[in-house]
C-alpha cells in the first residue's frame, strides 16, 4: 500500500499533467511532391539537377534536397532525380512525425519527464524514451502512415518516483 505521501505525490503529479498535454502532428514535404526532383528550382527536372545531386551526393555542394528527408543526399536520391529527368515521376518519401507538449509539473522535485505511446486509446502503452526528459515537448519520429496513435505522460521525481498518466492525447497520421 502506498503511503500518504508517496500519494500525494501521485495526485500531484496527475492533476498537474491533467489536462494539459498538447499534440500537434507534423507531416509533409519542404519542397512538394511536384517539384521535388527540381533541386535548381529552374521549373523543369533534367541534367543540371542530375548534376546537382550528384554532386550533394560526393559533399561538393551543400545537401538541400528533402525526397528521402530533409538533407539526405545519397546514390538513391541520384536514381529518384535520374528517374524523374528521365520522364518518369519523381518519388518523394513523406515522413510524419507528431510533437507534444505540455505544462511543467510545479513540483519542485520533479526531475523529468516520461512519455508513452499506444494503438489503442486507454493503453496499453510502451514508455518511448530511455529515461526521464527534463524538458516538457518530445517528438516522436518513428510513427508510420495511417496510423493513430494515443499518448500519455508522467512526471518523475527524484526518487524515480512515477505519476499516475496524464490525459490522453490522440495522433491520426495522414496516409501516405
Amino acid at each position: 500500500m502506498l503511503s500518504k505521501l508517496a500519494s500525494q505525490f501521485l495526485l500531484n503529479r496527475a492533476s498537474v499533467l491533467t489536462l494539459s498535454l498538447l499534440l500537434s502532428a507534423t507531416y509533409g514535404l519542404a519542397q512538394g511532391a511536384a517539384n521535388a526532383c527540381d533541386l535548381n528550382a529552374d521549373g523543369t527536372v533534367n541534367v543540371l539537377d542530375v548534376q546537382l545531386a550528384i554532386n550533394m551526393d560526393l559533399g561538393l555542394a551543400t545537401c538541400t534536397a528533402d525526397i528521402e528527408g530533409a538533407g539526405v543526399c545519397n546514390s538513391d536520391v541520384v536514381n529518384r532525380i535520374v528517374t524523374a529527368a528521365l520522364g518518369g515521376t519523381c518519388v518523394v518519401t513523406v515522413t510524419h512525425s507528431v510533437a507534444l507538449n505540455w505544462t511543467a509539473s510545479i513540483s519542485t522535485d520533479v526531475v523529468g519527464y516520461n512519455v508513452y505511446r499506444g494503438t489503442v486509446s486507454g493503453g496499453p502503452y510502451t514508455k518511448l524514451n530511455s529515461s526521464p526528459g527534463a524538458l516538457t515537448t518530445y517528438t516522436d519520429g518513428t510513427v508510420v502512415a495511417g496510423q493513430t496513435y494515443y499518448y500519455v505522460a508522467t512526471a518523475v521525481d527524484n526518487t524515480n518516483s512515477e505519476s499516475v498518466y496524464s490525459n490522453e492525447a490522440q495522433a491520426v497520421i495522414p496516409s501516405p
